[in-house]
């Protein structure tokens, strides 16, 4: 592990709102620009409204990235908590309620029951805020944010931080790459209601200088006519993955990937429409960064993050010791791992994704691992279901070519048999999915993850 210091080009979220000029502009719209002094006056603006409500717990819910930023800051300063739901939806939002009893938000978010509501976009920003009290300095560790878990295995679990970690992780991505983003723009695909969407996209930039768009790319086309060498992208293998038919254009400054493993041919893909392999960040909610590679091939091991010291417990499943959790105790994850050296590191899966069916325990990993090294499976997403009162496998597969062929030649009921008899080869037969879903891609969210929900209403449907 690395002492952890403050880069020379990045202002500590602390002092953030002390600056008094900044060479870039906040946020960057085809509308136009929003400069330093305009974020200030609207932070401390927000800063005096939120003095009129009795709330204590906030969540932002924000389309508009500026809006968002101007929440946030003012929630900190005000010194409130601040809660970050992941999902806009009406019924996701109640669900989540009893974390938060006031909501800034913009556009038709709707706020749940018995909630204060405060839409953004009603309020007067050209009012004035002569008798503004200046801001000082930040006590990060002192102020609480509330995450959640993107909900990929049930319910979103909530992860609470403080700011002085958050702080410490942008340190360690700006020692990184802040040489070579300088001062590019930054553009995303990813919501920064998460912790990956929120560092990259906003906080990052605003401790650096940068700019960062306003709202989000939403089609790989967008992504296409964003790219140049001022921009970067931050980016998910939900995204990326739907490049395959673009035509090269513009290199980005620098492209960035996480939520999810990014396949090889996405990741070669980047290289050839944009001159250069995507930064791949391995991490989660609860851990944050945790490492990092270029996917040179498939065996293209993980580098840590040099503020991480990493090792493995008796069950080969990688711990950490990380300043952006507690830099005074080791972190157990579920990610089984091949230890290279102190530096680096192959991905197995995830432990936590083993199952007993009738006895045996089950890898849905491996499972999938064994689909698609089939000739025929592109991709593959493996789930428990319940049928007839007993638990087996279902499998939601994509295609290749050559599967496509295949499918065509003998017939779906044939197929499944021919996958079934090739998976016999390494799988037990309990382990081996009985029912399979056919699609044109498998279903994940915004941040590259997949749904179990989704996936399982796929087994609901009459077709086979």
């Amino acid at each position: 592990m690395e002492p952890l210091s403050l880069p020379t080009t990045m202002t500590s979220l602390s002092q953030l709102m002390l600056q008094s000029h900044r060479h870039s502009p906040v946020s960057v719209n085809p509308s136009g620009n929003t400069s330093w002094a305009q974020f200030t006056h609207d932070v401390t603006l927000l800063c005096q409204t939120l003095a009129h409500y009795d709330a204590k717990q906030w969540a932002i819910c924000c389309e508009d990235s500026y809006f968002f930023s101007v929440a946030f800051m003012a929630l900190a300063h005000s010194k409130h908590q601040l809660v970050l739901p992941g999902n806009h939806q009406p019924a996701a939002l109640a669900e989540l309620s009893h974390h938060f009893d006031g909501l800034l938000h913009d556009n038709n978010i709707q706020c749940p029951a018995d909630c204060i509501s405060l839409k953004l976009n009603d309020i007067d920003w050209q009012a004035s805020t002569n008798n503004a009290t200046p801001f000082t300095p930040l006590a990060l560790e002192a102020i609480e944010l509330t995450l959640f878990t993107s909900g990929s295995s049930g319910t979103p679990k909530a992860i609470h931080k403080n700011l002085a970690l958050l702080n410490n992780e942008i340190a360690q991505l700006e020692g990184l790459w802040g040489e070579k983003l300088a001062q590019a723009t930054i553009s995303s695909t990813v919501s920064h209601q998460h912790i990956y969407g929120l560092l990259f996209r906003i906080l990052w930039p605003l401790c650096c200088d940068r700019s960062f768009s306003r709202f989000d790319l939403i089609y790989p086309e967008q992504v296409m006519a964003q790219a140049s060498n001022d921009h970067v992208l931050i980016s998910s293998p939900a995204l990326l993955k739907r490049l395959d038919n673009e035509q090269k254009t513009t290199q980005y400054r620098a492209i960035f990937s996480s939520g999810g493993p990014l396949p090889l041919a996405a990741a070669h893909q980047c290289q050839h429409l944009f001159e250069q392999l995507p930064f791949e960040v391995f991490g989660s909610t609860e851990t944050g960064g945790m490492a990092y590679r270029q996917q040179q091939q498939a065996t293209t091991p993980w580098q840590r993050f040099p503020a991480i010291d990493i090792a493995l417990n008796a069950e080969q499943c990688l711990k950490i010791l990380s300043p952006f959790i507690d830099q005074t105790q080791w972190y157990q994850t579920s990610d089984h791992c091949e230890l290279i050296d102190n530096e680096r590191f192959m991905l197995k899966g995830r432990t936590d994704r083993i199952i007993k069916i009738e006895e045996k325990r089950i890898s849905l990993t491996d499972v999938e691992q064994r689909l698609c090294s089939l000739p025929w499976i592109d991709e593959a997403a493996v789930l428990p279901l319940e049928q007839d009162n007993r638990l087996i496998l279902g499998a939601v597969i994509t295609l290749t070519n050559e599967g496509h062929k295949q499918i065509a030649l003998m017939g779906k009921g044939k197929f499944w048999l021919l996958l079934r008899q090739q998976l016999r080869q390494w799988i037990e037969p309990v382990g081996i999915p009985r029912s399979y879903r056919l699609v044109e891609s498998i279903p994940l969210n915004t941040q590259g993850k997949r749904l179990v929900s989704d996936l399982e209403l796929l087994f609901k449907a009459d077709n086979a």
